[in-house]
């Protein structure tokens, strides 16, 4: 098959770090093109050099076989090259229609213009079996089909290559096979697409080749039906996966956390959490399986003293936390924090860290008083050193406590909130999706230091969509659906059908 995109020693670099180093391979039109690499391997690099976020230092490009000097997303656009990003590019309080029109209105007469783009994405709707309410509001929407909009607004602007950065990444199984199945309708059409992940099993199921990079360079470039997920895992990550992490003996002492009646309303009086219960003890990990959008988010961001609940009551350690008699959750997540509860939050950008912030700084959010002297006053050289044993410690790359962070990748901004929550020492860790987004090496990493917490006695609540996950960590398994448990689980019981049906409200009993 003739090429769609070829690249020809493409090199990038920012700053002291080299993010491609003379990468070269081509993408067959019509075809399911994996790429796959850790954190950090300049995967996301390359595609936005190709969508012209980014100019090349050196090395040529070429599209359906032209050299092409793509210096902006629009000229990207002009040669039918489209980008999904990890995080939607979507602007919430707006409706779908709207956000698809966005940079394309076609002039100023906009209703016209919006009834004829309604009627064509009604078209495109059916024709690809996109189920999406043109006329709600995107904050209204699952994540799932916040990704359709945006699936949607390439194919109404004529894409023919397609980037799919980490598209799985939030998405259930359900919402994972019904994405496949329009991609592969795009091929049948002779469109070709690029799909970026860490999940090599899917990697397997829908592509026809992979492109593995590691560290900047392109590593191997192998027919997927040539290769297993072993092979491709080591040739990630340079060494062999451990695949079943060692765990030292189940003994839970005192409880730790203790959550009795809770419930939760949003502004239309719909139950988010009812009557929700459980605990934790010391020394085990407990984790909440569920399709996303069932409440686990607000649990968490009650137990983190982001927001209050409408009922119930929450101990630490048998002494209730300050939630009742308050209007408003101002100032909470610092209280909560000092009595020691920690939090990974599930959107790591969102909630978690400050883009434009440097490493260093991030490592200090949340935290400041336990940096500040009696003065009050902070000893910038202390946090710098111990910010580059964090780095050394979770295995950041680049271990520069001085770059910006939204310069790091997802997986190593993920290892550097991971640093600063346990560096804290918590009674309770709350962790959200932990590896959301993550390469399978930094997944290890951070199951293996989860596990060593878990061995010396900390209690950990995990959220998590992924029920391998799920199955690789937990003690005791919680299943959330409709704001509600609807049933627990020992480790040593573990069975996806029972764990689906009570995901689908189905209660245990």
């Amino acid at each position: 098959m003739p090429s769609a995109v070829e690249f020809s020693k493409i090199s990038k670099r920012f700053g002291a770090v080299q993010a491609n180093r003379d990468v070269s391979f081509s993408i067959a039109q019509g075809s399911i093109h994996g790429l796959v690499g850790e954190n950090g391997a300049g995967k996301s690099t390359l595609m936005s050099i190709l969508y012209g976020y980014y100019r090349a230092d050196s090395g040529t490009l070429k599209v359906d076989g032209w050299v092409e000097d793509i210096r902006s997303s629009e000229a990207a656009i002009a040669l039918g090259i489209g980008m999904v990003h990890q995080h939607f590019m979507l602007v919430e309080n707006m409706t779908v229609l709207d956000n698809v029109m966005l940079g394309a209105e076609g002039g100023f007469r906009l209703a016209e213009r919006r009834a004829l783009v309604e009627a064509e994405l009604r078209e495109v709707c059916a024709l690809y079996s996109l189920d999406v309410d043109l006329m709600a509001r995107i904050e209204d929407l699952s994540v799932g089909a916040q990704q359709r909009v945006e699936i949607l607004k390439q194919i109404y602007r004529s894409a023919n290559i397609l980037i799919l950065d980490e598209p799985t990444a939030v998405l259930t199984h359900q919402e994972t096979a019904a994405l496949f199945d329009v991609l592969r309708l795009f091929k049948q059409q002779g469109k070709t697409i690029i799909l970026i992940s860490h999940k090599l099993p899917e990697i397997l199921a829908i592509t026809d080749e992979v492109t593995v990079m590691r560290g900047g360079e392109v590593v191997a470039s192998v027919q997927t039906s040539e290769t297993t997920e072993a092979e491709l895992a080591t040739l990630m990550v340079g060494r062999p996966i451990a695949t079943h992490l060692p765990r030292g003996p189940y003994h839970p002492g005192v409880t730790v956390l203790e959550v009795a009646n809770l419930g939760l309303k949003n502004a239309q009086k719909v139950n988010l959490l009812k009557s929700v219960n459980f605990s934790i003890r010391a020394g085990e990990i407990v984790a909440i399986a569920g399709v996303s959008g069932n409440g686990q988010s607000e649990l968490l961001e009650i137990l983190a003293g982001m927001r209050l609940p409408d009922k119930g009551k929450i101990q630490l350690c048998g002494k209730d936390l300050p939630i009742v008699g308050r209007r408003d959750a101002d100032g909470l997540p610092a209280q909560f924090r000092e009595l020691g509860i920690a939090h990974v939050p599930e959107d790591r950008l969102r909630d978690a860290v400050v883009k434009q912030f440097s490493v260093m700084e991030n490592t200090l959010l949340g935290y400041q008083k336990k940096a500040a002297n009696r003065w009050g006053l902070i000893d910038f050289k202390a946090v710098l050193r111990r910010c580059g044993e964090l780095l050394t410690l979770f295995e950041v790359r680049p271990a520069d406590p001085q770059l910006q962070i939204r310069l790091l990748s997802g997986g190593n901004q993920q290892k550097v909130v991971l640093g600063r929550e346990i560096d804290a020492q918590p009674q309770l860790l709350l962790v959200g999706q932990p590896t959301r987004g993550v390469d399978i090496g930094t997944i290890e990493s951070i199951h293996a230091k989860l596990l060593a917490l878990r061995d010396a006695g900390m209690a950990i609540l995990l959220v998590s969509v992924e029920l391998e996950e799920v199955r690789a960590l937990a003690d005791r398994i919680l299943v959330m659906s409709g704001g509600r448990i609807t049933g627990e689980l020992a480790s040593a019981d573990f069975d996806a059908t029972r764990i689906g049906l009570m995901m689908g409200g189905v209660h245990k009993s």
